[in-house]
């Protein structure tokens, strides 16, 4: 590997790893191809060194059907990949910067900060704070956030998540990711195919071995004859099933290994890629706590999880079986390489807990003097009643007294009080207010004033 001195050869030495882990892969073919071999000679093999040496005479046809089935898969990933995770994800996807504004422009302002091609745009409806990337090319590259991840972060955060996809996107790891993907379907798929086989020898072996129990000694005679001229026995079969049980389940273990590996290589790379796009690690690992508060989509693939951000359950292997690293982990490579500064652990949000019943709406207290002269103020601008002036003079002198108010004249409705309110809605003034502040008579009122007062407070004419 080559000394790591900065951010590119860092790259370098993980693209390095990657291929070879990648020429793992192939290998891995090899062996199941030649456990599906040993299955097919095993009932007709005199011998297991026998049995061994035709299995892998056997091999230069099984290895290019497996290929075969390799391109085939590599063809549909190719040209349906982006729908395809759509699909068993339920992500929309935002066609229209309209539909998600905030989460368009950030993403728009770092590819033109790093001349970048807007990736691919979705979004799955879910609580779950998660964020993956994908695409075969950059011209075809996707990003894909929850809704839980849009409501939780703020800008900062969010921008560096996008970093952190957009990342994943130059680095070339979406199309790595879906590469081995495709590898490990194959291995899966051969191993499923195996073990129906073996289901189907082990009840077809039952079977026939009731039937022989009934047989003549003279037949059972006779068929060991038949046995030594054709197959080996029922021990070599055993033998020859044993071994490519074995192999089969050494490249399945093989195969998921490799792809946690591969996953598991990039994500610190990616995070110091997010930061290199910020220039805010403080914001990546605030994402990063976030994040692993609810991380979860319970319905996605493990093979689609291990795309995401992050991913609980498979972060929590020990070892070689986890395809993220810890969270813990992560966040102090951003302390100590980025000078990132940890807010530590949130509480787990485990799910969507009851919303507490909202507290009853406390009784209105008392309103004090101020509150009563700007309601009365109010009332009069509303109405141009000048009643409630009245009254609350009448109210203030009552206080300054030492008497009760609400003995002299009735309070001001609130401001909030339905339009309209008047005076008179109000308890009826006592006689010696109404006597006292009768309002003079019609013949010795002034002429009506050609202006009145607006609800803005002005004068204006009527």
């Amino acid at each position: 590997m080559l000394p790591a001195t900065g951010l590119r050869t860092h790259a370098w030495n993980t693209a390095l790893r990657s291929a070879l882990l990648l020429a793992g892969f192939p290998v891995l073919l090899a062996m199941m191809g030649y456990a599906v071999a040993l299955l097919l000679v095993a009932s007709d093999a005199p011998t297991v060194a026998e049995g061994l040496a035709r299995a892998a005479r056997l091999l230069p046809a099984i290895i290019p059907l497996a290929l075969l089935l390799a391109a085939v898969w590599f063809a549909i990933a190719w040209f349906a990949h982006n729908p395809i995770l759509d699909l068993v994800t339920g992500a929309r996807r935002v066609a229209d910067p309209r539909d998600e504004p905030r989460l368009w422009h950030l993403t728009e302002e770092l590819c033109i900060s790093r001349g970048m091609a807007m990736p691919r745009l979705a979004v799955i409806e879910d609580e779950a704070r998660n964020a993956f990337a994908s695409g075969l090319t950059r011209a075809k590259a996707g990003v894909t956030v929850t809704r839980g991840l849009l409501d939780a972060l703020d800008d900062r955060e969010l921008r560096a998540v996008i970093g952190h996809e957009l990342a994943h996107v130059r680095n070339g790891d979406a199309r790595l990711g879906v590469v081995a993907a495709v590898f490990v379907g194959v291995i899966t798929l051969v191993t499923d195919n195996v073990w129906r086989v073996l289901r189907v020898f082990f009840h077809a072996s039952r079977a026939a071995g009731g039937g022989r129990s009934t047989r003549s000694s003279s037949r059972s005679s006779s068929s060991s004859s038949g046995r030594r001229e054709g197959g080996g026995g029922a021990g070599v079969v055993v033998a020859l099933v044993a071994i490519a049980i074995v192999i089969a389940v050494l490249a399945h273990v093989l195969a998921l290994v490799l792809r946690m590996a591969l996953s598991r290589n990039r994500e610190y790379l990616a995070d110091a890629g997010a930061v290199e796009l910020t220039a805010d690690p403080d914001a990546m690992i605030s994402a990063l706590r976030k994040v692993a508060q609810r991380p979860g989509l319970s319905d996605v693939p493990d093979q689609v999880r291990a795309l995401f951000l992050h991913d609980a359950k498979l972060s929590g292997g020990v070892g070689w079986f986890a395809t993220h690293p810890p969270i813990e982990a992560r966040v102090e490579a951003l302390v100590r390489y980025a000078g990132g500064r940890d807010p530590g652990p949130l509480p787990e949000i485990a799910g969507d807990a009851p919303a507490a019943p909202e507290p009853p709406a406390a009784e209105p207290g008392p309103r004090g003097a101020i509150e009563e002269r700007l309601d009365a103020m109010a009332a009069f601008a509303r109405t141009d009643d000048p009643a409630f002036m009245r009254n609350q003079a009448l109210r203030e002198a009552a206080r300054r007294a030492g008497r009760d108010p609400d003995a002299a004249a009735p309070p001001p409705p609130p401001m909030d009080a339905a339009p309209g309110a008047t005076a008179s809605g109000n308890p009826p003034i006592p006689p010696a207010a109404t006597s006292a502040s009768a309002p003079p008579s019609p013949a010795s009122s002034p002429p009506a004033s050609p202006w009145r007062r607006s609800p803005w407070g002005r004068r204006g004419p009527g």
